[in-house]
């Protein structure tokens, strides 16, 4: 294995997380002897990045993007982009200019393993990710160079707060602060005074929507029923918007309840379990209540707002879920898995196949044996222990990240050749 340097490297860095992750990890980049230069599209991303000398602000529309990036890469003599998430139209354009041209690229998601990890892949990530493509087998063939004992999250919860916190920063600075970008058009539906307003509303109602969750988790769990669970995403969301078959959420909701009045015992119930971050725009409690009402299932449905899944998962049935990462921590404990769209995890081996019907009256259980082999694949190789948003967070991630960036291997391959770092001794905590 060669010596880890930036010399002869030059990173471009696209659109990152809210809050400071993308400067310091270009400033730690920069210490191990590379170039680094981030292109901001708006106020909010001028605000993150604290080296202006390296800032190249983009005041232009998105048809003039693919253009001024193929200049940039020209200019700087590019040799790798970084992003996070790789859906977002600026995106997937530079993402295939820069594959066109043989120029490396890094994305960074939340993780598959969330809220203890992050992901870090070459090329692409969710639908786009290597992993889509990769069988069981393979996987536990890359195994054999490896001895380790699966890691275990650690007994902290992560960094929603500070999630919150800044996202509502960002979108300050992008309401007040944007004169200069006035092209800039953002890569969700919603516009940015209503994202500003919505974050500020769920970062001040945290405290009370915390009592309202507790009190549903705990009539749920003493209800004394069998009850069988749906993991919803945030609409907006990449991977829902991209990686699956639906064109909203209220088209799920209607699918899911629909399939379990069919097929569910008529003692069982639903249950709802919103995302961390669901912050009302889409008026999904309203929905349900609708169709549980339509098809007869009153008193049988229910909703809880975000928070920790580990409380429902304890005793439930069997879980639905459109891609959401959730659903690790599902396969996790052995419980039935019905997926909808593209998912890292859906393998025959581990997600159900039966109709939705069929699954909520009688579901298959996964191959557990096989799930840890898969659990233990991914925290060997393209999840690192860590976080975007929390001070804490941050400094774990950076500990291996920027080594795995610098590497002539991606994440996988560094597995097969036995140069991945290795990682049990690692402190997992936020």
């Amino acid at each position: 294995m060669g010596k880890i340097t930036g010399d002869k490297r030059v990173f471009l860095f696209l659109q990152g997380p809210h809050g400071p992750f993308f400067h310091l990890l270009g400033k730690m980049l920069g210490r191990a002897g590379a170039q680094v230069w981030r292109v901001g599209f708006n106020a909010g991303d001028r605000a993150f990045w604290f080296s202006p000398k390296s800032y190249i602000p983009y005041r232009g529309t998105l048809a003039d993007w693919p253009a001024r990036f193929a200049e940039i890469l020209t200019d700087k003599g590019v040799t790798d982009i970084v992003l996070y998430g790789d859906t977002r139209p600026i995106h997937a354009q530079a993402v295939a200019a820069a594959r066109a041209r043989g120029v490396q690229v890094h994305v960074f998601e939340e993780g598959y393993m969330r809220p203890y990890w992050v992901t870090y892949e070459r090329g692409g990530a969710n639908g786009h990710s290597k992993l889509m493509e990769m069988s069981l087998s393979e996987m536990q063939r890359g195994l054999a160079h490896s001895d380790m004992d699966t890691p275990l999250p650690p007994a902290r919860w992560g960094d929603t707060r500070q999630h919150v916190f800044y996202g509502a920063l960002y979108h300050w600075f992008v309401m007040f602060r944007n004169g200069e970008y006035r092209n800039f058009t953002p890569h969700r539906a919603l516009g940015v005074t209503k994202e500003f307003q919505l974050y500020l509303k769920r970062l001040l109602l945290m405290p009370f929507q915390a009592l309202e969750r507790g009190l549903a988790t705990w009539r749920i769990r003493n209800g004394g029923f069998p009850y069988h669970l749906a993991l919803l995403q945030l609409e907006h969301d990449s991977s829902f918007q991209m990686h699956s078959p639906f064109g909203s959420m209220t088209e799920f909701l209607e699918v899911v309840v629909r399939g379990f009045a069919e097929g569910a015992p008529k003692h069982h119930h639903l249950v709802f379990k919103a995302h961390p971050l669901e912050d009302g725009r889409v008026p999904i409690r309203r929905e349900i209540r609708r169709l549980a009402r339509d098809l007869g299932l009153k008193g049988r449905v229910h909703y809880v707002r975000g928070g920790k899944l580990a409380a429902l998962l304890a005793d439930v049935r069997s879980a639905v879920t459109v891609n959401s990462t959730a659903a690790q921590q599902v396969l996790w404990r052995g419980i039935p898995l019905k997926v909808f769209g593209r998912a890292v995890y859906d393998k025959p081996e581990l997600v159900s196949t039966q109709p939705l019907s069929a699954f909520f009256s009688a579901a298959k259980r996964p191959d557990h044996k096989a799930y840890q082999d898969y659990r233990r694949y991914l925290l060997e190789t393209s999840q690192v222990p860590g976080g975007f948003y929390s001070a804490r967070g941050r400094r774990q991630l950076m500990r291996m990240v920027v080594d795995m960036m610098l590497s002539a291997e991606d994440p996988y391959a560094a597995l097969e050749s036995g140069t991945a770092a290795p990682r049990q001794q690692l402190r997992l905590v936020q």
